[in-house]
């Protein structure tokens, strides 16, 4: 939805399995055009598209490609971000660490999200008379899990292949004029886990003179612009959720990133599970969470500071028993109208903040609703149809902006 002064609204289509471009066409007629009807009447309606590597290879073909940009035109929706986290399956198996790979040190993470990126400067809105273009982003992985990285070798390829891919956004804009950028999701247990970490990278690897140089190399650009385009073309995802599990601060994140020049070009709103205190039904409770399909990545703060797992399995088996001097917040995607969940909240608050920062001055001009639990989501916190779920998150996002 267009909220106005720039700002896109939408939820990410990863919540619906599908792998195949048959699967995700489907998903529009049985849920996208369901939430469309709940929350408008008139206008048209965003959507966030996420596509595997598979999906987005059989887009690609032409006569595909028209017969959804006219579905598109007939149901009066438009495409302004794709997720292009996961690259192959998401749902129904197990997915956990895998869901990083191809990672940003392979070239096949960066082939596919060139084909994204060229996929998106199809599908986006024509403007208006008078009104600016509409800029997309693509959402991807933080780098990679921090687990599988060996020495300086691993960052050198990363910062290549990222920067090759800014060489061909900027290919891609002149020649279609469609501003694309990238987005790096800084999460839990990943190389980019923390604000912090994201500063130092960006300013040092990404928008540093060595990444202007080398742009320079890869486009012929001079070095102002190539500065130019890589705070233009490469910036972050904030997912709510992922930093609210590290504890970050709602305010300070999004002004150290600010003022690390580094920008928002996309904010995923989403919810975590919050045990400020470990009791013992709290403990017992959070069992029914620890499901085989994903990560759900746990941050500890207590009397000692910071501790991190990968995981819920090898959080428990950190425990004693029950303590009330330690918190934990978890990876778990919840919805984000619950702010209790039983004996444990959500990080839902810490969102509250974030929407009344944006409120004021826009964080960024897409918003993205990413509650892609629903399918082990444990059975209480999971009532109605899946788009009415939707439609109810996405009317609290409009609530809480209001608008």
């Amino acid at each position: 939805m267009n909220l106005g002064n720039g700002v896109h609204l939408s939820y990410c289509s990863n919540i619906h399995p599908g792998e195949s471009w048959a699967e995700v066409r489907a998903n529009f007629d049985r849920y996208v055009l369901a939430v469309r009807d709940r929350l408008l009447s008139e206008g048209d309606f965003g959507i966030g598209l996420r596509l595997s590597a598979r999906a987005a290879t059989e887009l690609a073909d032409p006569a595909v490609l028209a017969e959804f940009r006219n579905f598109l035109s007939r149901n009066r929706l438009y495409v302004f971000t794709l997720n292009g986290f996961p690259y192959g399956t998401f749902h129904g198996t197990r997915v956990k660490e895998a869901v990083y790979l191809p990672d940003w040190r392979d070239p096949q993470r960066l082939h596919y999200t060139n084909l994204l990126a060229d996929l998106l400067a199809e599908l986006l809105p024509q403007a208006l008379p008078g009104e600016p273009a509409v800029e997309g982003s693509v959402s991807t992985v933080p780098g990679a899990f921090k687990p599988a990285l060996g020495g300086p070798q691993d960052l050198a390829l990363m910062v290549e292949h990222l920067l090759c891919h800014v060489a061909h956004l900027l290919a891609l804009r002149a020649r279609t004029g469609r501003l694309i950028a990238l987005a790096l999701e800084p999460e839990p247990h990943c190389f980019l886990e923390t604000i912090a970490e994201t500063r130092v990278f960006f300013q040092q690897s990404l928008h540093g003179p060595a990444a202007v140089r080398r742009l320079t190399e890869l486009t012929g650009l001079d070095p102002v612009a190539a500065a130019r385009a890589l705070h233009d073309h490469l910036g972050v995802c904030l997912d709510l959720c992922h930093a609210a599990v590290e504890f970050e601060d709602p305010a300070d994140c999004i002004a150290g990133l600010a003022q690390a020049g580094i920008r928002v070009h996309k904010m995923q709103i989403s919810a975590g599970l919050r045990l400020p205190t470990l009791a013992a039904d709290a403990l017992a409770a959070l069992q029914r969470f620890d499901d085989p399909v994903y990560l759900h990545q746990v941050v500890q703060r207590g009397p000692g500071g910071i501790s991190r797992f990968v995981d819920l399995p090898e959080a428990f088996a950190s425990l004693q028993g029950p303590t009330a001097d330690l918190e934990w917040r978890v990876h778990f995607h919840v919805p984000i109208f619950l702010d209790r969940l039983g004996p444990f909240g959500s990080t839902q608050s810490f969102i509250r903040e974030v929407l009344a920062i944006q409120r004021e001055r826009p964080v960024s001009a897409h918003l993205e609703v990413e509650t892609y639990t629903w399918g082990v989501l444990p059975e209480p916190f999971r009532s109605g149809t899946v788009d009415a779920a939707v439609a109810r998150e996405l009317a609290w996002v409009r609530t809480e902006l209001g608008a």
